[in-house]
C-alpha cells in the first residue's frame, strides 16, 4: 500500500532527519543522491521492508542526500515524484509493503523521504530477488536469511487465500503449469537452478505453501490446482446475456466459466469481446470509425478486479449480466479493510486476497497495483460512455457500465 505525500502526519521533523544522517549508513537508514536509478531504489525499499535485524520499526530511504551526509542538488519534479509514489505498483516489488513518501525542504534544499514499514508478509522480493540490508550493504539474501525473514509473519493475521487448504497436497497442483507460467515471473532466472530445496520448500518461499504446513494455500489451489472447483466450488463466473433491460427478460446466452484463475480470466474476456456491438461510420474517403458500445479494456479491468478482490469463502460466483443497455459485474463480498464508499477507487488499496493479487501479477493478468478503477473511468470517457455506477453493500460489489449507444 502506498500513501501519497499529503496523507501522513507523523513524518520525522528536521531534528530526526539530522539524527538519521548523523548515524551514517545503517541497516535502518539508506541514502541515494538522486532518483535516477529506480532499480537501486527498489532494492533498498525491499531490503528495508524485509527488516533482517528485526527492528520492527520503519526504515528510511533519503533521496537527495550524499554518502557523506551532505545535501545533494536533487532534481525531483512532479513526474519523478509520482514515479516514487507509484513504486512497486507495477508488480516489481512483491508483496507491496507500506510506503509513505514525502518531498520536503531540509537544510534549505529539497529531499524526498520514504518511510518503509516492515512487511507483515515477508519475504519481499524486488525483481524476483529477496534483498536485505546487512549494515550499510544491500545484497541478495542467503537461503538462511530468507528463512529468518519469513518467520516473522504476524501471528493470526493470515488472509484466507494464504491459509493452508487442509487435505490438499503438492500432487493436487499442476506443477508443470506452475513452473512454466509462474516461476519465470516470480524469481530471477538463475535462482531455480541454484535452489536444491524440496519442491514444497521452494513453493513456500513464494507463499504458495504456508509456513509450517505441508498443504498448499487456498490461493495456490485457485491458480494452479488441476481442478480448482474441487476445492473452491464458488470459484467460477456465471455469464448471462439478456434480450432486454430486465432480469425477467429472455436469456439468449448462458455460460459457466470455470477452471484455473488464468483460464477463467481469459475465457471471460474472450466472451465479453464477442458480445460487443461495434458501430462503423464512414468519416472520409476510404476511412471509417469503429465505435464499440463498451470499451473492452474497461470491462477487462472490472472483471479482473472482481476476481481478485472477491471473497472465496462462499459458493457464490462472480456474475456478469449483459443487458441491452448495460453490463453488470457483481463480485461476492463487500469492501475490505480500510476501504469504504468514499475512498473506493482512490489511492488507498486494501487486498482481501494478497496472494491472489500477487499471482495475477506474476501471470501477467495485472500490470500495476491500484490502477484498475481509474483505468475504467478513463476508458469509458474516451469511448463516450457514462461514468460507471458502483453499488456496494456488505455482501457484494456491483459495477454497472452503461452503453455508449
Amino acid at each position: 500500500m502506498i500513501f501519497p505525500d499529503d496523507l501522513p502526519n507523523d513524518f520525522p521533523d528536521d531534528f530526526q532527519l539530522d539524527r538519521w544522517v548523523a548515524e551514517g549508513w545503517s541497516d535502518r537508514v539508506a541514502r541515494r543522491r538522486s532518483a535516477r536509478r529506480m532499480k537501486a531504489i527498489r532494492k533498498n525499499i525491499c531490503a528495508l521492508a524485509n527488516d533482517l535485524p528485526g527492528h520492527g520499526e520503519a526504515g528510511v530511504l533519503l533521496i537527495g542526500v550524499e554518502h557523506d551526509g551532505a545535501v545533494a542538488d536533487l532534481e525531483c519534479g512532479d513526474r519523478t515524484l509520482q514515479r516514487l509514489v507509484d513504486l512497486g505498483r507495477d508488480g516489481t516489488i512483491r508483496p507491496l509493503p507500506t510506503l509513505r513518501v514525502q518531498k520536503r525542504k531540509w537544510r534549505g534544499r529539497e529531499i524526498v523521504v520514504i518511510l518503509v514499514e516492515p512487511s507483515e508478509v515477508p519475504p519481499v522480493r524486488s525483481d524476483g530477488v529477496v534483498w536485505v540490508r546487512v549494515g550499510p550493504t544491500v545484497r541478495a539474501a542467503t537461503p538462511d536469511e530468507e528463512r529468518r525473514v519469513g518467520r516473522r509473519r504476524r501471528a493470526g493475521e493470515v488472509d484466507f487465500d494464504r491459509r493452508p487448504a487442509r487435505g490438499a497436497r503438492l500432487a493436487d497442483l499442476d506443477q508443470g503449469y506452475l513452473r512454466s507460467r509462474c516461476l519465470p515471473r516470480a524469481v530471477a532466472p538463475e535462482v531455480p537452478a541454484q535452489d536444491e530445496r524440496p519442491p514444497e520448500r521452494q513453493l513456500r518461499s513464494l507463499r504458495l505453501f504456508p509456513r509450517g504446513s505441508d498443504c498448499p494455500a487456498w490461493g495456490a489451489l485457485l491458480a494452479f490446482a488441476r481442478d480448482p472447483g474441487e476445492w473452491l466450488p464458488g470459484a467460477y463466473v456465471q455469464f448471462l446475456r439478456f434480450d432486454g433491460r430486465r432480469r425477467s427478460d429472455p436469456v439468449s446466452h448462458r455460460e459457466v466459466i470455470a477452471g484455473r484463475l488464468e483460464e477463467v480470466v481469459l475465457k471471460l474476456e474472450r466472451l465479453m469481446d464477442r458480445n460487443l456491438s461495434v458501430e462503423t461510420q464512414i468519416v472520409g474517403p476510404g476511412r471509417e470509425s469503429r465505435n464499440p458500445d463498451y470499451p473492452i479494456e474497461a470491462l477487462r479491468q472490472l472483471a479482473r478486479n472482481a476476481l481478485m478482490h472477491r471473497t472465496y469463502e462462499t459458493n457464490i460466483p462472480v456474475r456478469v449480466c449483459w443487458y441491452s443497455d448495460r453490463v453488470e459485474i457483481t463480485s461476492p463480498g463487500g469492501l475490505y479493510g480500510i476501504m469504504n464508499r468514499k475512498n473506493f477507487g482512490g489511492d488507498l488499496i486494501a487486498y482481501r486476497n494478497p496472494l491472489v493479487a500477487e499471482i495475477m501479477v506474476r501471470l501477467g493478468l495485472a500490470r500495476r497495483f491500484g490502477v484498475g478503477i481509474p483505468t475504467v473511468y478513463r476508458e469509458l470517457e474516451r469511448n463516450g460512455n457514462p461514468e460507471p455506477i458502483f453499488d456496494i453493500d456488505s455482501r457484494r460489489v456491483r459495477a454497472v457500465v452503461r452503453s455508449a449507444s
